[in-house]
């Protein structure tokens, strides 16, 4: 297990915090947000940071503001972009590129602010295309504007956006796309799908490991 620590950070949204996941020679930072139905004990990003570290990368798993305060609701999109940017230079200050990710709403927040931070890359975790039932309300563009080095993990039954939904990746707008089979909102897999929760949660832990490694930092 790698060395954990938190940190409380102040933004114009409240108080924010950050737990780390250092890796011993860590060559970046993967900075994580959660979305907006849940906390950092999501099964996707605990399983991050604790495969991380062994291949030299620090996770640092944020709170929003609203979540800190004990909120049950997500605040707007403009206020988690708010806190997420107050953050930023707390996720810099190791003096490591940072590579900026999150799950559904946090991956939405990546993806927006990413070229004006400077991220050296989005990893985007369950990145809600549309709404459930409602692929007429896309959030492509926020994706396809991130301006930074993508890749999309997603579940094969996500209500949210099935992976056959994205827009195919091309030289103007380049990411990367890789399939969780079987996998829902959460990742979770049904007992009877032709893998194993602790198999899934290794396709986003290899994938998402090798991925930043071939990243140009």
């Amino acid at each position: 297990m790698s060395p954990t620590r938190t940190e409380s950070v102040d933004t114009p949204a409240g108080e924010a915090r950050i737990t780390w996941h250092t890796a011993r020679e860590a060559r970046l930072v993967l900075a994580l947000s959660h979305g907006a139905g849940g906390g950092i004990e999501a099964r996707d990003l605990q399983a991050l940071a604790a495969a991380l570290p062994a291949r030299g990368i620090t996770v640092a798993l944020v709170e929003q503001p609203w979540r800190v305060a004990g909120k049950k609701v997500a605040a707007a999109p403009k206020v988690l972009d708010e806190g997420w940017r107050a953050l930023w230079p707390a996720l810099a200050k190791p003096g490591l590129p940072v590579v900026a990710g999150g799950r559904s709403a946090g991956a939405r927040v990546a993806c927006r602010t990413a070229a004006e931070l400077g991220a050296a890359g989005v990893l985007a975790l369950s990145f809600p295309l549309h709404p459930p039932g409602r692929p007429e309300k896309s959030r492509a563009e926020e994706l396809l504007g991130a301006g930074r080095p993508a890749l999309v993990l997603q579940g094969g039954r996500d209500p949210f956006g099935r992976p056959e939904e994205f827009p195919p990746p091309g030289a103007e707008h380049p990411y990367e796309l890789v399939e969780v089979p079987y996998g829902d909102h959460g990742f979770a897999v049904p007992k009877k799908a032709g893998l194993t929760q602790e198999e899934a949660l290794a396709v986003i832990t290899d994938t998402a490991g090798e991925w930043l490694e071939r990243l140009e930092v």
